[in-house]
């Protein structure tokens, strides 16, 4: 069964004017989602670029704001040129921030300050301090210092916008105990955070002596995952762990597990490639053999039986579920560097690259998510090296593309939608 022909947008504005939907709030939004997603994907609708900007730090997006100085500077990328919302004042190295989430307020929760009800980042210092700045001022509202005894690096979401796990860099040992066969234990500290405010859950060190010749680990809804370098990948319960207050040794810095927890799952992976979700349980692997790269498997997480009529693999190793077999590519004319998923307008974006001679020349496609049917296609007009690092977003009515080139040179063009006048407009080149 093909698509069906939808309401254009000048029904879907007077069915609204009109009120023939139900006013529900979550009815309204799907409404003007919808007539959004008409409007970026009809034909007269352009995106250009509105205005290009280059750093020597690294450039970072969050829902309509880009960061530059490691997040000290930020910027709005809704205007048709950048404006600045905010600047702290500058800090010396060990006071940089190494990392950052963006916190939102969540939704039907009572908190103690009106301010708490506007976004927030939680950034984490090279000096270990744990911030919660005013994401509209930069004003730091809440810090706390983590610890002494190893050095924290990374932020990421426990449970999304409630729980924040802040993990340390590995511990590879000094030169000289490695030289003389000292073997370090401790690979790293995962702290556990509740926020707003910020509340320790537990500082858990991961020790081989407990969970054997660990490489990495990880810690996603409530989940500690532990990763092998044979590509195993292991599952335990964190709640359980931290409940079993008879398997701990606490010290006033940190927890150690004197005993193996009970395992919950484990699976072999090539890279530790390693993914969970749907309803019911599945999981996503790719079978532990180097000729297999580029191979995923689905698997149901209650008897590992293999789902094998969800994907199929194209001629140059990339996967796509079987009703998008449009999404197929040459890679002697054009290769595929990055698809992604825009969840509020249901548009899969992919980004296609054809080289010609040195020159890399990229557009931007929008691909219906149910049929995988082509809706648009948008040329990006930098040139496209495929040796550097790239990231795109696609954010409503917003493309940006931040490319990491040699020497630490990082550029950000932005796109926005706009009506196509016949008018060529002039774009802006800023170093904001």
């Amino acid at each position: 069964m093909g698509p069906t022909r939808k309401p254009n947008v000048c029904s879907r504005l007077s069915r609204r004017a009109l009120g023939c939907f139900s006013r529900d709030a979550g009815v309204v939004q799907r409404t003007n989602l919808g007539i959004l997603r008409a409007l970026v994907c009809q034909e007269s609708t352009k995106f250009k670029n509105v205005w290009t900007t280059h750093s020597r730090s690294p450039i970072a997006y969050e829902r309509g704001r880009i960061y530059f100085d490691n997040y000290r500077r930020c910027v709005s990328s809704v205007a048709s040129e950048p404006r600045k919302l905010y600047e702290m004042p500058k800090c010396s190295k060990s006071e940089k921030i190494e990392d950052a989430l963006l916190w939102e307020c969540p939704v039907g929760d009572i908190l103690p300050n009106s301010s708490d009800y506007k976004s927030s980042l939680i950034a984490l210092t090279a000096h270990n301090w744990l911030l919660r700045i005013s994401a509209t001022t930069g004003k730091i509202l809440e810090k706390i210092y983590l610890a002494p005894y190893c050095k924290f690096r990374y932020l990421s979401w426990d449970t999304p916008q409630e729980v924040i796990a802040v993990k340390s860099a590995q511990n590879r040992g000094s030169a000289v105990a490695r030289q003389a066969g000292i073997q370090q234990h401790v690979l790293l500290y995962l702290a556990v955070f509740r926020v707003l405010p910020f509340s320790l859950v537990g500082i858990l060190e991961i020790n081989k002596k407990i969970f054997g010749n660990v490489t990495d680990a990880t810690l996603s809804h409530g989940i500690l995952i532990v990763m092998y370098s044979s590509g195993l990948v292991r599952l335990y319960s964190f709640q359980t762990i931290a409940e079993q207050k008879e398997d701990w040794i606490w010290d006033q810095n940190f927890s150690l597990l004197t005993n193996m927890p009970p395992l919950l799952f484990e699976v072999s992976s090539l890279e530790n490639a390693f993914q969970i979700g749907g309803h019911p349980w599945h999981y996503i692997v790719t079978p532990n053999k180097k000729k297999q790269k580029g191979v995923f498997h689905i698997c149901a997480l209650k008897d590992n039986s293999l789902n094998e009529n969800v994907l199929t693999v194209t001629a140059s190793g990339r996967v796509v579920k079987k009703s998008f077999n449009l999404l197929d590519d040459d890679p002697e004319q054009e290769t595929f560097k990055i698809v992604d998923y825009e969840d509020e307008l249901d548009l899969l974006s992919v980004v296609a690259v054809t080289q010609i001679d040195a020159e890399g020349k990229a557009h931007l496609d929008f691909h219906c998510n149910e049929y995988g049917t082509l809706l648009k296609s948008i040329p990006l007009v930098e040139s496209w090296d495929v040796t550097y690092s790239h990231e795109v977003y696609f954010d409503r009515d917003l493309v940006l593309h931040i490319e990491q080139k040699p020497n630490r040179v990082f550029s950000c063009y932005v796109y926005q939608m706009i009506c196509d006048t016949g008018e060529e407009e002039e774009t802006i080149n800023r170093s904001c």
